[in-house]
Parts: structure tokens; sequence; C-alpha cells
């Protein structure tokens, strides 16, 4: 079961209660949407994923405490200050009596499950960890005002960033803060005021604190990367029967010919089996379901209609379309003249590339209906990756 211990004895109290204005937009960054979904959900999935944490306490500003809209976790409201709101979620825990807690950041949204997984294995062992990164940048001090001036170049042999979740024997953590009286940047401030010991553990570069808009771009790259790449590929399959009429309309374009193409709409048969690849692709079913041909309404529509439905719904999904490939099966009339029309005309309605679009012919030998001339049948095959 990769789901988490309910009985896991090591808990976690994410601090989310701030305004973070150096972030940007009209609400705190908690609340903001960071690939899709808001930052504090990526933080909560982390560890409630991890199979190494139990219970889960949120500290959220006292007037948003019912904007997480979550049942998955305890919610408390936050203090005036960071030191103050840690204390109220480990007070919330005292029933539980965990053996352990990790206390996090809620805007570190990227934090990696082999971090958390680290920081929980470390507390058996020690009374106080926290990960960090060594500095490997030259570091300057400064003076002056306006464009400041380098005063010296300081020593970063034993620098580190630090980073959460910071890890602790619950007891001895929940003791620290209540003995604190004041600020203080972080747990691991709190834990050496009481005379703690606290351990460096590996941090690592994902791991950022979503500070400002510029962390947010960093942060979407880093997330969407961890996701699985989702690729779909849809076919489409249609015939429709010669009969009267001087052109027949294929995948956009009209072409002169002796006889028509029967259908309820314009019977662009290129257009529909593009069409239906891409519900295939996004499990739609085909047109029939979004254009029911009993609805008088769709009577001789143009198709390009139905295409930029699938190509707009596609987008609405989070999908692009990679490449799309038409194969006209037909004796006559010639595609080859009109390939190219046909080629633009299909990347307009869809808003994708020229480049990726195929559209060809082919002959059945005079071999079954279109080889008797009877009608025109088309194949397609339609491939979307999320984006």
């Amino acid at each position: 079961m990769n789901s988490r211990d309910r009985n896991a004895t090591t808990a976690a109290v994410i601090v989310a209660a701030g305004r973070g204005t150096r972030a940007g937009g009209e609400t705190p960054k908690q609340w903001q949407q960071l690939a899709g979904r808001r930052v504090i959900d990526w933080t909560l999935d982390a560890f409630r994923a991890s199979p190494h944490i139990g219970d889960i306490v949120v500290v959220l500003h006292r007037d948003e405490c019912d904007t997480l809209g979550r049942d998955d976790v305890t919610v408390v409201a936050g203090r005036d200050s960071r030191a103050a709101s840690v204390r109220a979620g480990l007070e919330a825990l005292v029933e539980k009596a965990p053996d352990a807690v990790l206390i996090h950041d809620g805007a570190r949204a990227c934090v990696p499950d082999r971090v958390i997984t680290d920081m929980a294995r470390m507390v058996e062992k020690y009374d106080a960890v926290a990960p960090g990164l060594a500095i490997s940048d030259a570091l300057w001090s400064s003076e002056g005002d306006g464009f400041r001036q380098v005063n010296a170049t300081v020593d970063r042999a034993n620098l580190y960033r630090a980073q959460t979740p910071q890890a602790f024997r619950f007891s001895a953590i929940l003791n620290a803060h209540r003995a604190h009286d004041g600020l203080a940047l972080d747990d691991v401030e709190v834990a050496r005021a009481a005379g703690m010991t606290v351990q460096i553990g590996p941090g690592h570069p994902d791991n950022i604190k979503i500070t400002t808009p510029e962390d947010f771009i960093r942060a979407e790259r880093i997330l969407k990367e961890r996701q699985p790449m989702d690729i779909r590929v849809g076919n489409g399959f249609d015939v429709h029967r010669f009969g009267p009429g001087d052109h027949v309309t294929l995948c956009g374009i009209d072409i002169p010919h002796e006889r028509g193409l029967q259908g309820h709409s314009d019977a662009d048969v290129g257009l529909h089996t593009i069409t239906d690849a891409i519900y295939g692709a996004l499990s739609e079913g085909d047109i029939g379901r979004h254009f029911p041909p009993s609805d008088p309404q769709w009577k001789g529509a143009a198709s390009e209609i139905f295409l930029a439905h699938a190509a707009d719904l596609a987008a609405s999904r989070g999908f692009k379309i990679s490449n799309i490939d038409c194969t006209l099966i037909c004796e006559f009339p010639k595609i080859g003249p009109h390939a190219a029309a046909m080629q633009a005309e299909v990347a307009r309605i869809t808003k994708t590339d020229e480049t990726r679009i195929s559209v060809k012919a082919t002959t059945s030998e005079k071999l079954g209906f279109t080889g008797r001339g009877e009608g025109i049948a088309c194949m397609a095959t339609v491939t979307l990756i999320a984006q």
C-alpha cells in the first residue's frame, strides 16, 4: 500500500498563514494557481502521499480557515508571527502525541518525496534534523546605498541554504516553542534557543520556496517535469457515397466534380474523419455524440464547425495537437493538386502548424465501393500531447 500509513508516528505541520505579498497577485501565494492547482494543494498532497506521515495539521490565516475545502487534514488558525503559528499547529497535535513532527513551509510546493522520507527517517535517530544545501556560489558582503559596493568576500565553507521540512522529536520541539518568546526565522532557531542540537540533512535544489513571481515560473517547470508524459492517439474512419452535385468538399476545400457527396452536413469526409480521430483520442466518442444527425440545425453545416469544436475541446483539456495524418481513399477526383490547400485549411481550423499536417490520397486498385467509384473513404490518425 503506497498511501500514507494512518498509524504513522510522525505528523506534519504545514505553515501557510502568511500573506505572501512579494509573490504578486490579488491573493496570498498559497492560494494562487500553480500548474493547474493551488500552491497549498501541491504541498499537502506531497505529504499526504508519503507513507511516513500520519496526521497533517495546516496552519492558515484566521480569515482563511474555511478556504481550504479539504477533509483530510486538520485546519488551525494562525497567530501574529510564524513562531506563534507553528506553536498553534503543534498544540493541535498534543492529543495525537506523535513521536516526531515535520514542520514545513506551505510555499514549498515542489518538496520532493525523497526529502520528506529522509527527514522522517533521520528524526528517528536524532532529536532535530533539517535539510540544507551547501552554498556553491561566491558570497560577498556589501556596503553603501543605491548601487551597493562589495565590502568583502565571505567564506562559504560552512554555509548552507536552509530548507524545510524541519524534523523534530515532538515533545522536544513543543516544549521549545512553549518556552520561546519572540520571533524566529524558522524552527531550527527555536530549537537551538532551547539548547537542542540540530543535524543538517540533505536538501534538494527543487525544494524552492515560492516568494516572487519568477518563482512561480520555476516551480511550474519543476512540477510539470515530474508528471508522466500524457500522449493520446486517436483513429478515425468515415465513408460518404456519391450523389447529385457539381463538387465535393474535402478537408475544407471545394473541388469541382461531376457528382457530390451525400451526408447530413456538407459531407466533408476528410474533416469528419479527423474530427472523429480527435474525439477518439479524448475518449469523447464521435461526431454523432456532439452533433447528432437527428438535429436539423446541423443539416448542410460546414464541417469545420465540428473540427474546430474537437480541437478546442482538446485544448481545453490541456492537450496540443502534435500531428494529423489523413488519407483519402478514392479513384477520383484527383487529390494531389489540392493537397497543399487542404493541409493549410486543416491547419487553420485546428490552430496547428502546417508542418504537422499530412493530407494524402490512395486508390483501392478498383476494388470495393471506392474502386467502383461509388464514394470516398477516409482514415486519419491524430496524436495529442498534454502540455
